[in-house]
């Protein structure tokens, strides 16, 4: 069984700052590219960045020089640190990882319970 549970959310006010944390476990073997995404209310699930097992990164052009993914392999964990949050940012923020179980050969992608982030005066 895989798990992924995030932590870090909250309510901040526009102009401030959050770091959201992913933790993976369970019976992992290995994991490859890791991501987060949000949804609004009344809104698709959208996605925020992905980061690759080597450190490649990508981000969705409304987040790109404000928010910043990372990982730490050691810790089967990924990281979201959100700065200059804006009120367009509220949402439920979660995680995405593809993960080979052990004793699995094929990649799944496991998805963490959601956490939510609020940006409002």
């Amino acid at each position: 069984q895989v798990q992924l549970v995030e932590s870090g959310g909250g309510l901040v006010q526009p102009g401030g700052s959050l770091r959201l944390s992913c933790a993976a476990s369970g019976n992992i073997f290995s994991i490859y590219t890791m991501y987060w995404y949000r949804q609004a209310p009344g809104k698709q699930r959208e996605l925020v960045a992905g980061v690759t097992n080597a450190g490649t990164t990508n981000y969705a052009d409304s987040v790109k020089g404000r928010f910043t993914i990372s990982r730490d392999n050691a810790k089967n964990t990924v990281y979201l640190q959100m700065n200059s949050l804006k009120p367009e940012d509220t949402a439920v923020y979660y995680c995405l990882a593809e993960i080979v179980a052990t004793y699995r050969t094929t990649i799944t992608a496991y998805w963490g319970q959601g956490t939510q982030v609020t940006v409002s005066s």
